[in-house]
């Protein structure tokens, strides 16, 4: 099965053609196809590894911008009444692996 390491956001993802991967919300619309930085493309036992990225990109297509589940945090002091009750739900882009680059590169 091939696949690939990339890079968006400072983070990385494992990316296989054909599956969905949520990155952190990137300023583009939905449909819009971009590429993505490759550190490193395994096929099999073909491993190639970028010094630091590789020449072809992976081709993604941005499908929707979706939310993450929602996050509580909850702050306590007993005996001071003081209970502060917060939470938020993170931002994804959900992007669809078209391709990744070609061999060789």
């Amino acid at each position: 099965m091939k696949y690939a390491i990339v890079e968006s956001g400072g983070k990385q993802y494992r990316a296989v053609e054909g599956s969905t991967i949520d990155v952190d919300r990137l300023p583009v619309e939905t449909g819009e196809k971009i590429d993505l930085p490759v550190l490193l493309v395994a096929d099999g036992d073909d491993v190639q590894i970028g010094t630091p990225l590789l020449g072809a990109p992976v081709k993604a297509t941005v499908l929707a911008h979706v939310k993450g589940p929602k996050v509580l945090s909850f702050k306590y002091r007993p005996k001071k009444r003081i209970r502060v009750r917060g939470g938020h739900r993170h931002q994804y882009t959900r992007l669809m692996v078209d391709a990744i680059g070609g061999e060789g590169k």
